[in-house]
C-alpha cells in the first residue's frame, strides 16, 4: 500500500505522491517502540521540581522498550544508513534547501489532514489515524492539567514528518534518534560509534574531535542536530508562532535521546539549556506512551484545538 494523494492540493510545490506511506509509518512505529524508556524510575528521577511528572502513564509497563539489540533488521539497517549519510555537508545543504523555498502554504489543521491522508491505515499495531494519534498526545496533556501551549505542542509535534513527502532523500533524514554533527559522534548515540564507520566525518581532523566546530558553553541553539522532522518543524514554527521556548525545545529535541536521556553534549549547554532539558523530559512520556489510549473523537475535539491553534499561530496560513 502506497500513501498517495489522488489529486495534488493547491498551494503545494513538489509534493511527493510516489512515497510509500505504509513502509514509512511501519518504520516510525518500530523506532517509536524501541525509543520508549527502559524503566519508570529513570523518568521520575530525571524530572525535577520545575515540572510535574505525567500521571496518565503511571501504570504502563515501560520495561519492554528501548531494546535496540533485539530490534528488527529494518531498524538496524535504517540506523546504519542514517549514521552513514548524516554528515556536516548534508546538514548544511538541508538547511540551505529549507530556507531556499516554501514547499506549501497551509494551516496547521490542514497539515494534520495532509499527513492523515497520506499515511492512512498504515500502522501495523493500531487502526488510529495520524490526527487521532496527535490528539492522543494532546489529550493526555490536557487531562494532566498541562498548560495550553504544551497541549498544542503535543498536537503538532510530529507534523515535521510531512518532510518525507517534500524533499527528503529517504526515511533516514526524517525520523529516528537525532545527534549532533560537526563534532565527534558520541558513544551514547544508539548503536555507538561503530555504526558511523561509513560516515566520512568520522575521520575529519576537526569534526572527529570532542568539541569539533563548536565551543564549550556555546549553547545547543548553535549546534547542528542531524536533520529530520524535529529540526524541520522547529524551523517552521519558531518564526511563525508565539509558542514559548519550552515548546520549541520539545519540538526540536524530542528525538535527541543521546542528550535528554543519555547525558551527551553537556559541555555545550547553557543555563537556558538546563531549563529546556527539564521541559523535554516533561514532554517525553506524553509523546511515547499515549498511543494506546482510548480513540479520540476528532470532530468533537476539533473546536477546542482550533482555538489553541489560533491562539498561538496568529498568521493562520503557515509557510512550510
Amino acid at each position: 500500500m502506497v500513501g498517495v494523494l489522488l489529486q495534488e492540493p493547491a498551494g503545494v510545490i513538489g509534493f511527493r505522491t510516489d512515497r510509500d506511506g505504509l513502509a514509512f509509518e511501519e518504520l516510525c512505529d518500530e523506532i517509536e517502540h524501541a525509543d520508549i524508556l527502559a524503566d519508570k524510575a529513570s523518568k521520575q528521577d530525571a524530572i525535577k521540581q520545575d515540572y510535574a511528572a505525567s500521571k496518565f502513564d503511571a501504570e504502563k509497563d515501560k520495561t519492554q522498550f528501548r531494546q535496540y539489540e533485539t530490534a528488527s533488521d529494518r531498524v538496524k539497517t535504517f540506523y546504519l544508513e542514517q549514521h552513514t549519510k548524516q554528515t556536516v555537508s548534508y546538514n548544511l545543504k538541508a538547511r540551505n534547501d529549507f530556507h531556499s523555498k516554501t514547499r506549501a502554504e497551509m494551516s496547521i489543521w490542514e497539515a494534520m489532514e495532509r499527513l492523515n491522508t497520506l499515511i492512512d491505515e498504515s500502522d501495523p499495531d493500531t487502526d488510529l489515524s495520524q490526527i487521532e494519534h496527535l490528539l492522543q498526545s494532546a489529550e493526555a496533556m490536557r487531562r494532566d492539567g498541562c498548560p495550553r501551549w504544551m497541549q498544542l505542542t503535543g498536537l503538532i509535534h510530529d507534523l515535521g514528518k510531512l518532510l518525507f513527502f517534500f524533499d527528503a532523500q529517504g526515511q533516514w533524514d526524517v525520523v529516528g534518534d537525532t545527534f549532533a554533527v560537526g563534532c565527534a559522534f558520541d558513544d551514547k548515540i544508539i548503536y555507538g560509534k561503530k555504526s558511523f564507520s561509513g560516515n566520512p566525518d568520522i575521520n575529519d581532523p576537526i569534526y572527529s574531535t570532542d568539541n569539533g566546530i563548536y565551543t564549550p558553553g556555546c549553547g545547543l541553539e548553535k549546534i547542528m542536530i542531524s536533520w529530520g522532522h524535529d529540526e524541520y518543524l522547529y524551523h517552521v514554527v519558531k518564526d511563525q508562532s508565539t509558542l514559548p521556548d519550552e515548546a520549541l525545545a520539545m519540538i526540536r529535541y524530542h528525538s535527541f535521546y543521546p542528550w535528554h536521556q543519555q547525558g551527551a553534549y553537556r559541555q555545550f549547554m547553557t543555563t537556558h539549556d538546563e531549563k529546556m532539558l527539564k521541559a523535554v523530559k516533561w514532554f517525553n512520556p506524553y509523546d511515547l506512551y499515549s498511543k494506546s489510549d482510548e480513540k479520540p473523537c476528532v470532530e468533537k475535539l476539533k473546536p477546542y484545538y482550533m482555538d489553541l491553534i489560533n491562539e498561538f499561530f496568529p498568521q493562520r496560513v503557515i509557510k512550510w
